[in-house]
């Protein structure tokens, strides 16, 4: 049994197809500020002092994100929170991105799914009332 505990998650990230396109995606659709990063093939992405913080990759060496089946990241969850997602939701449907759940009262706040340009569902809340 090991003597000190592991905790976290301490970072997340996702492997992307298109750096850019995503960076892009996380910054001005969904609203996540970029911070410096020391490795460029990664952007990472501020959330806040007493969050995991979040990036966007280029894949690792061996992986192929068009052979993954059925997508990158099935049935994983990742949430991002806005005090106003609706807000984000506005900026996601004049985007063109596909929303996998619409808008609703959750019990995290309003809440919706969306498919990043990799075909990751990340999910948007906003506090509970």
């Amino acid at each position: 049994m090991p003597t000190t505990p592991t905790t976290g998650p301490d970072f997340v990230s996702f492997q992307v197809r298109d750096l850019d396109a995503s960076a892009t995606f996380y910054a001005d659709v969904i609203g996540l500020s970029r911070i410096p990063a020391p490795n460029p093939d990664a952007v990472v992405f501020s959330t806040g002092p007493d969050h995991t913080a979040f990036a966007v990759r280029r894949p690792f060496p061996g992986v192929d994100l068009d052979a993954a089946t059925p997508a990158p990241g099935y049935g994983i969850g990742v949430w991002f929170r806005n005090e106003d997602p609706v807000a984000v939701h506005g900026r996601v449907l004049a985007a063109g991105a596909t929303v996998v759940q619409a808008p609703f009262d959750g019990p995290f706040g309003t809440q919706f799914a969306v498919l990043d340009p990799d075909g990751y569902t990340v999910t948007v809340h906003g506090d509970a009332a």
